[in-house]
């Protein structure tokens, strides 16, 4: 039953990240913190499987993702100051228009 209540909330994550991603293509702060939901969403499931599985592949398989997912957060937030120094704004249709 404690694996089920694990994958609710981690859907519950999924979907609130999903969403985020969709209704705030705008605001790229927001974009990147809908994507880091819904990657913790996913450590979510990988390691309540492995809680369940009594596995721990699935637990060390996080710490990966989740190196990964600081590395991209980190150019991310790089980049995005790039881009409000450069145009003095984050708004992602505003910027679309990029010299090339």
């Amino acid at each position: 039953m404690m694996l089920f209540n694990y994958l609710v909330v981690s859907l519950l994550l999924f979907v609130i990240g999903i969403v985020g991603v969709l209704l705030n293509r705008k605001n790229l702060i927001v974009l990147l913190m809908s994507i880091e939901i819904i990657l913790l969403s996913i450590n979510t499931n990988l390691i309540s499987f492995s809680s369940y599985h009594n596995d721990i592949d699935g637990q060390v398989f996080v710490f990966f993702v989740l190196t990964v997912a600081a590395a991209e957060m980190a150019i991310g937030l790089a980049m995005l100051i790039l881009i409000f120094r450069n145009y003095n704004d984050i708004d992602f249709n505003q910027i679309n228009h990029l010299k090339g």
